[in-house]
């Protein structure tokens, strides 16, 4: 404190080492916590960029750009983030911006004398006191300000009210009327909730508050934040709320400060602030696309209607979009599908020169805006996608000698020595294909089937008579050579109904038993 930094003397630590050891080093730069609309207003009052600056400790870009955002919302700054007359006008009175904004807008309708209440309340320390405090309703607020105005300082007291605290607030609220020069008001009248319903959203356009479907006490804020209402809070089951003060929240904003909003006075207090746009989106819970002219005010939608004739681009778009969340496993996949996505994506592992597309699930799910979206017309719901004729669609991400070399490089079966045609099976990591095979079906074939131009050998699994297999070789001539014998003299016995000849090489291959009587 100031002793030590005047001179020599003994300083007494009043906590533990163990909670020294946690504290940081020194306190954050309040620039880096602060709320920068201030800062932000007097940078475009003297036509600086932050950047052209020195200083000690640099304002936060993400938070400074969301203060000129703010500011844009209260008209003091242009699109191009320079000062407007409003933003001077708001200098000039030397408050918060926001308050500021309040207090101009309050003057404009008519309700100066309530605005600099308001303003002077949300500038100093809540007159309420104990369990009434738990309430955010600013109406109880305004109207304790009203009761000691009017001298009854005992009304006050039961609205939960330090008089003394209404009586500090209202000679605030007496400077801010003479800097405005508007009238003291009328002590007799009543708080009108919908004109500070007004004045806040004006000042806080970015805290209207909507209730979220089925909770009565949680909101989503214009600013695309969600936020609650203490449990029990007088203003639970409002359907809209325009918000003073509230906290961060680790998941949602806790509200402190507020008033219970109507739409008819939103829409007076941020006419100017309310979007209409054409939305053509993917809907989660209807599985659909949904095209509708809706109204918002930042995230929230105050009003939709069905859009007349959406483009069919954004349809086709808003569907891809839908298939993205779905996942591909949405499409109408069949198992000879599956089966050609493997063979072609073999493809691509064995002859990397060769140019294969690229047809995994990640780059089919990556590029579905370029193969899919053209084939969309006319399908906007999960079921329809059972329309989509998939094999031909992915099909034509080969050309025509892809197609023709896919058949003879990758081909979907194999002749055996027994005469079956038996179905390949592949693996779309470049492993090489199994062909599943009953032995006595391979006699006197000596090497094993290749593929690819004869870069990859197929892996064989031999199977018993019972289909089980009794080996898994790339090396044909090897078992017949090394293996055979072992496996004839285990199996013959348990098979006697079929073939197990001492020389494979010559015996005839068959996919048969042995016929009846031999």
């Amino acid at each position: 404190g100031r002793a030590g930094r005047l001179g020599p003397g003994l300083c007494l630590r009043l906590w533990t080492a163990a909670t020294d050891s946690t504290l940081a080093p020194f306190s954050a730069p309040e620039i880096l916590e602060a709320d920068l609309a201030p800062l932000a207003l007097e940078l475009a009052a003297w036509g600086a960029a932050a950047g052209a600056l020195v200083w000690l400790d640099p304002p936060n870009p993400g938070a400074l750009a969301q203060a000129q955002e703010l500011l844009r919302g209260l008209d003091a700054l242009d699109a191009d983030a320079r000062i407007t007359a409003q933003g001077r006008a708001l200098l000039a009175l030397g408050l918060h911006p926001r308050l500021g904004h309040l207090l101009l807008r309050g003057r404009a309708l008519g309700l100066g004398a309530l605005a600099c209440d308001l303003a002077a309340l949300l500038d100093e320390r809540d007159p309420l006191r104990g369990e009434a405090a738990r309430s955010a309703d600013l109406t109880l607020r305004l109207e304790a300000l009203a009761a000691v105005r009017a001298g009854a300082r005992e009304a006050a007291r039961g609205f939960g009210a330090d008089a003394n605290a209404c009586a500090r607030l209202l000679e605030a609220a007496r400077v801010l009327r003479e800097r405005l020069d508007v009238p003291a008001a009328d002590p007799r009248a009543s708080i009108r909730s919908q004109d500070l319903a007004l004045l806040v959203a004006a000042a806080y356009p970015d805290r209207i508050a909507r209730r979220r479907d089925g909770s009565p006490d949680r909101f989503l804020l214009a600013s695309g934040r969600g936020a609650r209402l203490r449990e029990g809070d007088a203003l639970t089951g409002s359907d809209w709320l325009a918000v003073a003060a509230l906290d961060a929240g680790e998941r949602e904003g806790r509200i402190f400060l507020a008033v219970a909003l109507d739409l008819p006075t939103l829409e007076t207090a941020l006419a100017g602030h309310i979007a209409e746009v054409a939305e053509v989106r993917w809907d989660e819970r209807e599985q659909a696309v949904v095209a509708r002219r809706e109204r918002r005010l930042g995230a929230l939608l105050l009003d939709a209607r069905a859009l007349a004739r959406p483009e069919p681009a954004a349809l086709r778009r808003a569907m891809c979009a839908g298939i993205e969340r779905l996942g591909l496993d949405a499409l109408p996949w069949t198992d000879a599908l599956r089966d050609w996505q493997k063979r072609v994506q073999s493809l691509r592992h064995w002859q990397p020169e060769a140019g294969w597309p690229e047809v995994s699930d990640a780059a089919l799910a990556a590029t579905l805006g370029d193969w899919l979206q053209p084939y969309l017309d006319g399908c906007t719901r999960r079921e329809h996608l059972a329309r989509l004729d998939l094999a031909a669609i992915l099909h034509a991400r080969l050309d025509w000698p892809q197609t023709q070399r896919l058949a003879t490089l990758a081909p979907t079966h194999l002749d055996v020595p027994s005469g079956s045609r038996l179905r390949l099976e592949y693996a779309a990591d470049g492993s090489a294909p199994v062909l599943a095979v009953k032995l006595q079906e391979m006699f006197g074939l000596a090497d094993t089937p290749r593929i690819a131009d004869g870069r990859i050998a197929v892996t064989l699994h031999l199977l018993s008579p019972a289909r089980r297999p009794i080996q898994v070789t790339q090396d044909l001539r090897g078992f017949w050579e090394r293996t055979y014998a072992e496996v004839r003299k285990e199996l013959k016995g348990r098979y006697p109904k079929h073939p197990w000849p001492d020389d494979p090489w010559t015996a005839v291959p068959t996919a048969r038993a042995k016929p009846r009587g031999r």
